[in-house]
């Protein structure tokens, strides 16, 4: 680690300079392509059972996620074929509906691949944009790194490949696609580098504005970490750099102006809709929910070192390890920040990083399921506009790219020592080594997939036709987080029908955010049987409520699938509920409540 500091640095240049020196511009080779095919490649090879199975394959950890991720990129579809409102549908929620705007439909992915979905289905662009979204991130890193940052193209495709590769990526991998296609944010950076090294303001400003919408529309959470991640690098950079920040402060500010305008006008009104639109909502609540301190040098369970049970007690699920680094490569790049400390440019970078690990930790720091007395920054956040609504485990991936961006330093710095061959080819040798003991343990492996439970007979040979007018239809019991099946269902017919309640993001009684619909008397029985499999001893008041519950939702039928668990006792109560005995047809048991509630 010593040798990376032989080339001798003088701080009082180096104070005045830009983080990173101009840097001649590379032309593209084709060592270039094979790397980013590679990374390409990379990603395929984690997705080959979805893509082989594009029919029936499930994400074994992704819970209910990949159900509402397809459904998003269904309903942009539908509204896209039908000219409808692409901010708001009712085909969830019904009659209520759900504010699209509020959720994560990732309008700049969904529209463009629009044609996929019609023509191939929402699995495959679900499956297409994590894949993309993977190899993309890494390439767009390898191209932002070995063009403005490093010389070093080996330097570089060690970089992105972290950035793309990374543990907490892959964790998302499993369920959040706005957390893989993070392939705009490297040319975020990459503009706001050219202001500070002296692009034209406005014309530069117009380009970061336009990037920063397309990433509004893709992801604001992420958005949200990468910007509070450069919030803190401008900090830590205006204190060990003053005179520069200085002097690059008013250029950065009219960018900055400039790309905030540009951005403001084209989503203004789909960030009105977000917060005042239909059922739109002031914050989702999390609870504290920051990274134990542990997890940072565990290993992630889809990694070569990782395990089933390695994230157990150290993440809240199998898609939010949102560390797990491993041992090897915290050491390493602790290392790192050592031997590079007299750079400027890492020295910033560590800092910014050790800070962003801290903020994720939440407001107490927790070692090993001990809390401690320790504050951390997320005190002063938790409760601010935006932060409030965010889970700050996720702040660690802030952390991800400041690794990738000093470990291509640190390649780029062993591979251009200046010494003699020998002792350069010896260097590199020991360099391999470590970055190999440091990445081996984390290199990703392929994500499971499960088959997926076919949609009812009922649905997909159109027998619910003769049963849904213009109202909607009723699963025993409704959809909601816990189990969105019946957005499978809805899918499978061409968004033909609305739901009741469902998977989204919502507000509450109180209009704060919530996960789901507020549940109503009737979803709360039946969920009661089908949660502890016994029938429910219904009331007359309980037909009542029922009756009315089903007016309001504008009912037209409801359906309990022949082989649900619990389908007797479910079966049993439903009929109790509505005084009908209702009727089996094909695989499903129908209760026609539009003839029931006009008798």
């Amino acid at each position: 680690m010593v040798a990376l500091t032989s080339t001798p640095v003088r701080p009082a240049v180096e104070a005045a300079e830009p983080p990173v020196r101009r840097r001649r511009t590379r032309p593209f080779r084709p060592v270039d392509a094979v790397i980013m095919l590679g990374y390409g490649l990379a990603a395929f090879l984690l997705y080959r059972p979805l893509w082989l199975n594009l029919d029936s394959g499930y994400l074994r950890f992704s819970g209910q996620d990949q159900n509402l991720w397809e459904w998003f990129y269904a309903v942009t579809a539908h509204n896209v074929l039908n000219f409808e409102n692409l901010l708001f549908t009712t085909l969830q929620n019904h009659p209520d509906g759900v504010n699209l705007s509020a959720n994560t439909a990732m309008y700049g992915l969904a529209l463009p691949l629009t044609p996929v979905t019609i023509l191939f289905g929402p699995t495959a662009t679900f499956t297409l944009v994590l894949t993309g979204g993977l190899a993309g991130t890494a390439s767009a890193w390898y191209w932002v790194l070995s063009r403005h940052l490093v010389d070093s193209r080996v330097g570089a495709a060690v970089g992105a490949a972290f950035c793309g590769f990374a543990p907490p990526m892959i964790s998302h991998a499993n369920a959040h696609p706005n957390w893989v296609a993070l392939f705009v944010m490297p040319f975020i950076v990459l503009w706001l580098l050219k202001i500070v090294r002296g692009a034209p303001p406005v014309s530069s400003g117009i380009v970061l504005g336009l990037l920063v919408t397309w990433q509004v529309f893709i992801g604001k959470e992420p958005l949200l970490v990468m910007a509070t991640t450069m919030v803190v690098f401008a900090l830590v950079y205006a204190l060990m750099a003053p005179g520069h920040t200085l002097a690059v402060a008013p250029r950065l500010g009219a960018g900055l102006g400039v790309g905030a305008a540009v951005s403001l006008v084209i989503v203004a009104v789909p960030l009105w809709w977000q917060f005042f639109g239909p059922q739109s909502y002031s914050a989702l609540e999390h609870g504290l929910r920051g990274n134990d301190a542990a997890a940072f040098t565990a290993f992630a369970s889809d990694s070569l070192a990782g395990g089933e049970y390695s994230g157990a007690g150290l993440a809240m699920n199998r898609t939010e390890e949102n560390a797990f680094f491993g041992w090897p490569l915290v050491l390493v790049v602790l290392g790192i920040t050592v031997a590079l400390w007299r750079v400027l440019a890492a020295r910033a970078v560590a800092v910014t990083m050790l800070a962003m690990a801290w903020i994720s930790m939440g407001a107490i720091v927790i070692v090993d399921g001990e809390g401690t007395s320790i504050p951390g920054p997320w005190m002063l956040l938790f409760d601010r506009p935006l932060f409030e609504s965010v889970l700050e485990t996720r702040f660690s991936l802030g952390c991800v790219p400041l690794i990738g961006i000093l470990l291509a330093m640190a390649t780029e710095r062993v591979l251009r020592l200046r010494v003699r061959s020998d002792q350069r080819r010896a260097a590199a040798v020991v360099w391999c080594g470590v970055l190999a003991t440091a990445l081996l343990p984390i290199v990703p492996t392929e994500l499971h997939v499960t088959e997926r439970k076919a949609a009812p007979a009922f649905f997909t040979e159109g027998d619910w036709r003769v049963y849904v007018r213009d109202g909607s239809v009723v699963p025993v019991p409704p959809p909601d987080v816990a189990d969105a099946e019946a957005l499978h269902w809805q899918m499978e017919t061409g968004m033909g029908f609305p739901l009741v309640e469902g998977y989204f993001v919502g507000p509450n009684e109180e209009g704060d955010g919530m996960y789901g619909a507020p549940r109503r008397r009737t979803s709360l029985i039946l969920e009661y049987v089908a949660m502890r499999g016994e029938t429910y001893e219904v009331t007359a008041y309980d037909r009542v409520i029922a009756r009315s519950d089903l007016r309001y939702w504008e009912a037209d039928v409801v359906v309990l699938p022949l082989d649900a668990p619990y389908r007797h006792e479910l079966q049993a109560t439903v009929t109790d509920l509505l005084e009908d005995p209702g009727h089996p047809v094909k695989d499903v048991w129908v209760w026609d409540v539009h003839a029931l509630l006009t008798r």
